[in-house]
C-alpha cells in the first residue's frame, strides 16, 4: 500500500509539473503574441490614434515671440478629420508664450510648475489644477515663475 501511494504521488507530481510547464509555455506565448498584436502606438486612424510624448516632442522657442526654450508636444496633428488642437507645452525657466490677441477660444490647463498669466493686461498666478479659458478677441501671455518650468495642456479648435 505504501508503494502504491508513493507511485501515485510521483505520478501526481509529474502530472502537475507537466501541467504547470504547459501553462507557463502558453502564458509566455500569449504574452509575446498579445504584445505584438496590441501595441497601442500602431494606430488605425479610422478607429483610434495613440501617441506618446517622445514621438511628438520638439524643442521650440516660446510661441508668440515668448523667447527662451520650450518643449512642444502636438498630439493628433495628422489624424484625418480631427478638428481639435491638443498640445502639451513645457516652458523652461526664462521662456514664455508671448502676449498676443486670441483668434479662437483656447483652454490652458496647468499640470506642473508655477507661473504668471497675463489676461487683458492683468497678471494672475497659476499653479497645477488651474484652468483658463481665453476667449476670442482677448489677449494673454504666460510664463513660468523664475527658476522653474511650467507645463500645461492647451486645447483649441483647428482653423479650417
Amino acid at each position: 500500500m505504501l508503494i502504491n501511494r508513493h507511485i501515485i504521488f510521483q505520478q501526481y507530481q509529474m502530472h502537475n509539473t507537466k501541467t504547470i510547464l504547459i501553462i507557463i509555455a502558453l502564458l509566455i506565448a500569449g504574452v509575446s503574441s498579445s504584445q505584438a498584436q496590441t501595441d497601442p502606438t500602431k494606430s488605425d486612424p479610422a478607429k483610434y490614434v495613440f501617441e506618446r510624448d517622445e514621438q511628438v516632442m520638439k524643442k521650440e522657442p516660446g510661441p508668440h515671440k515668448g523667447g527662451g526654450e520650450s518643449i512642444g508636444y502636438t498630439f493628433f496633428d495628422k489624424a484625418p478629420g480631427y478638428h481639435t488642437v491638443f498640445k502639451k507645452r513645457t516652458l523652461k525657466s526664462g521662456s514664455a508664450i508671448g502676449y498676443h490677441q486670441q483668434t479662437e477660444d483656447e483652454v490652458y490647463y496647468i499640470i506642473e510648475g508655477k507661473g504668471v498669466i497675463t489676461l487683458n493686461g492683468e497678471k494672475f498666478p497659476v499653479k497645477p489644477g488651474d484652468a483658463i479659458l481665453t476667449r476670442t478677441g482677448s489677449s494673454h501671455g504666460i510664463a513660468p515663475v523664475e527658476g522653474n518650468d511650467l507645463s500645461m495642456i492647451i486645447v483649441y479648435e483647428k482653423k479650417q
